[in-house]
């Protein structure tokens, strides 16, 4: 059982991302939970040092937590490719360069990738609640398809347009955005957090 979060819990969102804090704040809606961001907060950006989703996770709500003595949710997700040895992975935002310039990162993969006859594709994200106190849990979802090129789609944001989930015909990025949040790898972490901390 995790730590309860109770209605009217002021919870800062630990991430400067506009499209994660966006459908962050739309799955905690229902529980009535007071959201603020860490850029509304003037928070800096933590170095993301650790070599998996769910260490950076951990890093960046610790790190908001720690600075505003309140809980803290945070996100560490990424785009795989089997194709590139599970690449670009927690790295997903670094390809994208320093002004998150997602569309030169979603060419850098289709370059790497090249003519290579694996289009398997995965996105992760783990979602990490941190107290001031240092307590933590972590939660990771994953979701499977298919690599597209060109990138279809305005919906979404990152990656998105560039990949299929399995069993489906549309990208992220042509898909609803009620239909991403339904199957995507958020909120099958957020399903486990939702589980754990409001039931």
């Amino acid at each position: 059982m995790g730590r309860k979060l109770a209605p009217g819990t002021k919870l800062v969102l630990a991430s400067h991302n506009e499209g994660k804090l966006a459908e962050l704040t739309e799955l905690l809606r229902p529980y009535r939970i007071d959201v603020v961001s860490a850029g509304a907060l003037g928070l800096p950006e933590p170095d993301e040092t650790a070599p998996d989703f769910a260490g950076n996770a951990r890093i960046k709500a610790l790190a908001a937590a720690t600075a505003t003595g309140l809980p803290a949710f945070s996100d560490d997700s990424g785009f795989c490719a089997a194709a590139l040895g599970g690449e670009p992975g927690v790295l997903s935002a670094r390809w994208a360069g320093p002004n998150k310039d997602f569309s030169k990162a979603k060419a850098l993969v289709n370059e790497r990738v090249g003519a290579a006859e694996d289009r398997r594709a995965w996105f992760v994200a783990a979602l990490c609640l941190a107290w001031p106190d240092g307590h933590i849990e972590t939660y990771q979802g994953r979701v499977d398809g298919t690599m597209v090129w060109p990138p279809r789609g305005e919906n979404g944001f990152g990656y998105d347009p560039m990949f299929v989930p399995l069993g489906g015909t549309q990208t992220f990025g042509e898909m609803d955005p009620d239909a991403k949040r339904a199957i995507s790898h958020r909120a099958r972490a957020f399903a486990q957090v939702m589980a754990a901390c409001f039931g």
